[in-house]
């Protein structure tokens, strides 16, 4: 893609990670604008692809324009919409919509008791006109404070919104799902492409008939390209944040920040006393204090969030906390304290080129082929006596530098927020790639996850004609998963019917043991469900990590999937390997629609999870006042439950 040079651009300088935490957020034009129509005009709507430097961002327009655009001192663009990039407010719920947390900027009521809104019901006009408004744009950040929007202009924006007829765009690497190049299609709705970001995809029928979802704004992203813009929503403009204006917003009073390495230098008893209010302490905590973290998120209170190589995070008194000095090396890049690797082990690739690049040297060095692999995920293959590593990835290996990569999960199963449905999520989007693999599944898989029923039938009647061992095996494996667990996963309910009349085996596991009924829980699928119930799925099936399907809707919020599961009978209190029941896990997501949904069905709220602790522990450790958990639970009798620490 070319960029277009609005201003001056300066290349090779390394990017901030603080604004990189702005890739994927949906701008319009700003104050000091100066640019004519690249734009396609006032409130049309582009998406932040990447940072030049800390004063310089590139955009690419929905109509598809692109270009460098100023962000320090002078500031050409407003945030329209933060969700995309993964900004939440924990804790938080729009008083209108219910949505929690909050996503992307969060509006509170100055004049109104813990009032707050998100920025679809704020610019929707929700609660008083006459009110003023605190703008909160991430957490942690200073609180702006608003004209009343009675007193305010508002304007239309237009882009890729329900209505506007769209084509491939940069980013475009889905084969010809849209029927080939330049065929049109019409946007049905704007979605979330994962849980993490949402307001990032938009859902498209192509004049050929095909239907998908496809990325605007997710990573930066942008699939799709608009022929024939149509309106969104109407927005108070000059309510909208500059970007960069504030900074990241992320700095917590304490001066930590998104990013910082950090450790626990006090004793255990000291810790213990100072972690009472801010998020408590466990036994399995203990890792704290004998190993460097990450600061991967500052919450409503300025606790500091911090990430382990084990895959968990804990909330930490800032107290508690010191920052590393991260030392800087001939690259100019700052290392992290040295990260210890497996073969076996999930790695992310770093996403920024010029970094890994650099890195690169003397590290098997660099090749244009391993642009590709930026960002993504593989696993460590071989390590070498220097501790270079060999890592499998997007179907090629190659030789990185440690410190290009970060480790997500270990050999034995230990995930960072990737699980298995959300790898068969990311790849369900890959598979229209071209491969030339000579795997006989592949078209099977393939067609399933597209949701291409006719194409299914056709490649299953043609293994039933060509005999046992000739075709694909309707059971068959392409990328890891059957042609079930990738239809479950998308919803494609026609395609599921033609496998089962095929005798699709509904209980197949994948390497992380989830069948297909986990795959319909990851992608909040209940219709799905109901469909493997009856033919005969296991609904309490457990994967690797021993969680059902209900710990899996819990977890990722499927109100409705939770309930078809519920009133299909499946048990309500299996525990998965740290102990856990769902009802721990509604807990921990403070999600009250889900506890009352278990305990309808009979939770037990008496069963301990690995560290001790019941429903009602586990509810007064993530915080919830002792005098509200009887309300919280809706437990008659839970003073004849223990409370004390088991």
């Amino acid at each position: 893609m070319e960029i277009a040079n609005a201003v001056g651009t300066t290349s090779g300088v390394p990017r901030n990670p603080r604004v990189m935490e702005g890739v994927g957020a949906r701008v319009i034009r700003g104050p000091d604008w100066k640019w004519g129509k690249q734009d396609g005009g006032e409130g049309h709507v582009g998406t932040v692809r990447n940072f030049e430097s800390p004063d310089e961002v590139v955009v690419v327009w929905d109509n598809g324009t692109a270009a460098n655009y100023r962000c320090s001192g002078q500031y050409d663009l407003r945030i329209l919409d933060s969700a995309p990039t993964g900004v939440k407010h924990e804790g938080t719920m729009c008083d209108t919509c219910r949505q929690q947390p909050i996503f992307g900027i969060r509006w509170k009521c100055a004049e109104c008791g813990n009032y707050d809104l998100c920025s679809i019901c704020y610019h929707g006009d929700k609660h008083q006109l006459r009110h003023r408004f605190y703008r909160i744009t991430t957490p942690g950040s200073e609180r702006v404070y608003l004209e009343t929007r009675r007193k305010t202009k508002k304007i239309a924006i237009r882009g890729i919104f329900p209505g506007a007829r769209v084509v491939r765009g940069v980013d475009w690497q889905w084969e010809d799902q849209d029927g080939g190049n330049g065929r049109r299609g019409k946007v049905q709705e704007i979605q979330d492409w994962s849980a993490a970001s949402p307001r990032s995809a938009a859902y498209i029928v192509w004049d050929n008939g095909s239907k998908n979802l496809y990325r605007v704004g997710f990573e930066g992203m942008a699939d799709l390209k608009v022929v024939n813009d149509a309106k969104g929503q109407n927005v108070y403009r000059d309510h909208l944040p500059c970007l960069g204006e504030h900074g990241p917003g992320r700095n917590s009073p304490h001066g930590f920040k998104i990013g910082d390495q950090v450790h626990v230098n006090l004793e255990l008893e000291i810790v213990q006393s100072l972690q009472h209010g801010h998020g408590g302490w466990i036994d399995v905590m203990f890792e704290c204090l004998n190993s460097f973290g990450t600061v991967v998120g500052i919450d409503e209170d300025h606790d500091i969030v911090v990430a382990y190589s084990s895959g968990n995070r804990w909330t930490l008194n800032p107290a508690v906390l010191t920052k590393v000095a991260t030392p800087t090396n001939a690259s100019g890049y700052n290392e992290a304290p040295q990260q210890q690797f497996a073969v076996g082990d999930e790695v992310q690739i770093c996403s920024d080129i010029e970094k890994v690049k650099m890195l690169q040297r003397g590290h098997g060095d660099w090749a244009d082929g391993m642009a590709a692999t930026l960002g993504k995920v593989g696993h460590v293959q071989q390590i070498y006596n220097d501790n270079d590593l060999k890592v499998e990835v997007c179907n090629t290996t190659w030789t990185y530098n440690p410190l290009a990569v970060t480790k997500l999960a270990s050999k034995n199963g230990g995930i960072d927020g990737t699980s298995s449905g959300e790898r068969l999520s990311a790849l369900l989007k890959k598979l229209f790639e071209t491969h030339v693999s000579g795997d006989v599944n592949e078209e099977l898989v393939k067609s399933a996850a597209n949701g291409d029923v006719q194409k299914c039938e056709e490649v299953l009647k043609q293994s039933n004609t060509a005999g046992a061992g000739v075709g694909p095996d309707v059971n068959g494996v392409f990328a890891g998963h059957t042609a079930l667990q990738a239809a479950s996963q998308n919803g494609h309910l026609e395609v599921i019917s033609v496998l089962l009349r095929y005798n699709a085996d509904v209980e197949i596991e994948d390497k992380d043991g989830d069948r297909a009924v986990h795959h319909a829980a990851f992608g909040d699928e209940p219709a799905v469900v109901q469909l493997l119930a009856h033919a005969g799925a296991d609904l309490n099936a457990r994967n690797k990590r021993r969680q059902t399907a209900l710990h899996i809707g819990v977890n990722k919020g499927h109100i409705g999937l939770v309930k078809m599961l519920l009133d299909l009978q499946c048990h309500p209190s299996l525990q998965d390997w740290d102990g856990d029941t769902p009802l721990h896990d509604a807990i921990s997501k403070k999600r009250d629609d889900m506890l009352t949904l278990l305990l309808d069905h009979s939770a037990d709220i008496t069963l301990t999870n690995n560290s001790g602790f019941n429903a009602l522990h586990h509810a007064a450790l993530r915080g919830n006042p002792r005098s509200t958990l009887k309300d919280t639970l809706n437990v008659p009798h839970c003073s004849n439950v223990s409370f004390g620490p088991t």
